[in-house]
């Protein structure tokens, strides 16, 4: 089933053309389906490219979506079009008095910051907080599933001695869990991030478990018991290029950046990268759309507590 997405937002011409069903709010009118009601807080720099990579993987079930794109208010894009901000999103204030079945937070390139320095930080403390009643299940990504961790348990980001970056190799380390039904015994993620958490730190709060690490990048995935957060250190949602583009971004600019691992084919920049995560990305969003939300949320979305 396609994703209920925005008449004219721009990843709409973008799937088509890789023959991904998506479906306009005029063309949805006319089915009588209760589709799931899924949030996206994208706080990604080049906004419309993190649109269509999530799309891509939501789009790849047999689930009816309806996709609600929010933004902050506390900070300006300088990447993203103010016309397309403008069109496709809205200030969370805006939605704030409804319920969803999930809720997607991205990444975002404030890591260097501390959390309290984030101009936007006590705007995501309120949806953090908004989350947890008004929201089956919430999916962190990258600094917001450290943001995150923070916000609910305390636990602290610690910077990294170099950027962890590349495609890595992970385990799951209980596979008979949900959401790594299709797996195989071994699947790779990329990473892009200057900070980490830490094992020692999540294994001091109960119902908080490391459910996927990596030996060179460390955790990968953590699991609040209900299912109804789940945190993600790397970036399953990364289509072929965007390392690369990171990578000729950063040198760009005269940063000390090192060639993303694991990634280019014979690790070399020249040549075309190696997409190694795409099966299990696909597989990851599946199972969290079906085993944490669409099984779990109540028919009538006003029962989410």
């Amino acid at each position: 089933m396609p994703v209920n997405i925005p008449h004219k937002l721009p990843a709409i011409k973008a799937l088509e053309e890789e023959n991904i069903f998506v479906m306009d709010e005029a063309r949805a009118m006319h089915q009588d389906i209760r589709p799931l009601r899924i949030a996206v807080l994208n706080l990604m720099p080049v906004k419309i490219t993190t649109e269509t990579d999530l799309i891509r993987l939501l789009s790849n079930t047999p689930l009816q979506l309806k996709l609600d794109l929010i933004k902050v208010m506390a900070h300006t894009p300088k990447n993203t079009p103010a016309e397309h901000m403008e069109m496709f999103y809205s200030d969370f204030e805006k939605i704030r008095h409804k319920k969803y079945d999930g809720l997607i937070v991205t990444g975002a390139p404030v890591e260097h910051l501390d959390f309290e320095d984030v101009n936007y930080w006590e705007e995501m403390r309120t949806i953090f907080e908004w989350a947890e009643h008004n929201v089956q299940s919430s999916l962190f990504i990258c600094w917001a599933s450290m943001a995150a961790l923070y916000h609910y348990y305390g636990i602290p980001k610690y910077p990294l001695p170099q950027k962890k970056f590349g495609v890595f190799h992970h385990v799951a380390k209980y596979p008979k869990l949900p959401m790594f039904r299709g797996f195989d015994d071994e699947f790779h993620m990329p990473h892009s991030r200057h900070s980490e958490v830490r094992a020692t730190d999540i294994e001091k709060i109960p119902g908080l478990e490391v459910i996927a690490d990596s030996e060179e990048a460390g955790i990968g995935i953590i699991q609040e018991q209900t299912g109804r957060k789940l945190f993600v250190t790397g970036h399953f949602e990364y289509s072929t290029y965007n390392l690369d583009d990171e990578y000729k971004r950063d040198l760009a600019k005269g940063m000390d950046i090192g060639v993303p691992k694991h990634y280019y084919k014979k690790n070399n920049p020249e040549k075309h990268p190696v997409v190694r995560w795409r099966g299990h990305a696909n597989l990851f969003f599946q199972n969290w759309l079906n085993y944490h939300v669409y099984q779990q949320t109540p028919f009538n979305i006003d029962e989410i507590k």
